[in-house]
């Protein structure tokens, strides 16, 4: 028995449905939990870490340190006006690793008129922090990982790590964790 045009292309397009869907699995975890913001993290396996405390950020000042493992550098910033993915009374705290996502070359120059995080010393890109840290000019083709915030009181936290941070296949494996 032959296949129709219409019947092949019914099939092939059901079993390709199919195979899209055990392949792609979105995971949306928003601030609101709403869903519709498309980022994907699992945040029960971080440890929780004290970074900073609101009072102490000054405006543009960041603050470096390393989460979750001891050589992850992360650095974290009050922007100043509400940023992407922001916490705090005016939503302007922010925290990205600071290992390019071209190289990992540690990017430590931060310019706090345009919120810029670079250039990176060895390739030249930027990274603009207060849009989920996407690339502005340069080298690499991926936003820098995003350390996940919460705060309590006046203190801030780090919940987690969204993307992968650079040179490891998995932000949790690799390294000793920070205590």
């Amino acid at each position: 028995m032959a296949l129709t045009r219409r019947e092949f292309l019914l099939i092939g397009t059901t079993a390709g449905a199919f195979a899209a869907v055990g392949v792609v699995v979105p995971v949306a975890l928003t601030k609101d939990g709403d869903g519709g913001g498309g980022e994907a993290a699992v945040v029960g396996l971080f440890p929780r870490m004290k970074v900073a405390s609101l009072s102490s950020l000054d405006t543009g000042d960041p603050v470096f340190f390393d989460y979750p493992l001891e050589g992850q550098s992360n650095l974290v910033v009050k922007m100043g006006e509400p940023a992407t993915g922001g916490v705090g009374p005016d939503d302007d705290v922010v925290a990205y690793s600071n290992l390019c996502t071209h190289m990992g070359c540690p990017i430590t120059d931060y310019e706090p008129d345009h919120r810029l995080l670079g250039p990176c010393p060895c390739h030249f890109t930027t990274f603009d922090l207060s849009r989920d840290a996407q690339v502005t000019l340069g080298q690499a083709t991926q936003n820098l990982p995003r350390v996940l915030l919460e705060v309590e009181d006046d203190d801030v936290y780090a919940t987690g790590v969204l993307r992968l941070v650079y040179g490891f296949s998995n932000t949790l494996v690799g390294a000793p964790a920070v205590a």
